[in-house]
């Protein structure tokens, strides 16, 4: 289950650096759940050659993370987003506590525009 979620976020990262043939192959097999014949008749292919290519393109995709580390930088930028919501509502108690509405105010500004990022 972990391989599947795994393979199907750096499939979204970088699925479009696959060939057109490995493309299909992953996104058949992880995102359509076919066999491995239902993806040979697709594709034209041998039950063997779909798993060859099917073990390529996860080992590019892995390789392109590694390499680049998108994924990576995406997990972290959202930790550290959902960090600052949690300072921002640190903040607005502060506020509230303190009766200071500019502080109540400019937190949830910044909830605002932490949580659209998030979007």
């Amino acid at each position: 289950m972990i391989k599947l979620v795994e393979i199907g976020i750096l499939f979204d990262f970088y699925g479009r650096l696959l060939s057109e043939k490995q493309y299909q192959a992953v996104e058949l097999y992880y995102i359509h759940d076919l066999s491995l014949a239902e993806i040979g008749e697709e594709l034209n292919i041998t039950r063997q050659g779909v798993y060859d290519t099917l073990k390529r393109s996860e080992q590019k995709l892995y390789h392109y993370e590694e390499i680049l580390g998108l994924v990576g930088k995406f997990n972290k930028s959202h930790d550290t987003i959902r960090e600052i919501l949690k300072i921002s509502k640190e903040l607005q108690v502060y506020g509230q506590e303190n009766n200071n509405k500019l502080i109540i105010d400019k937190a949830r500004e910044i909830e605002e525009i932490g949580l659209e990022i998030l979007e």
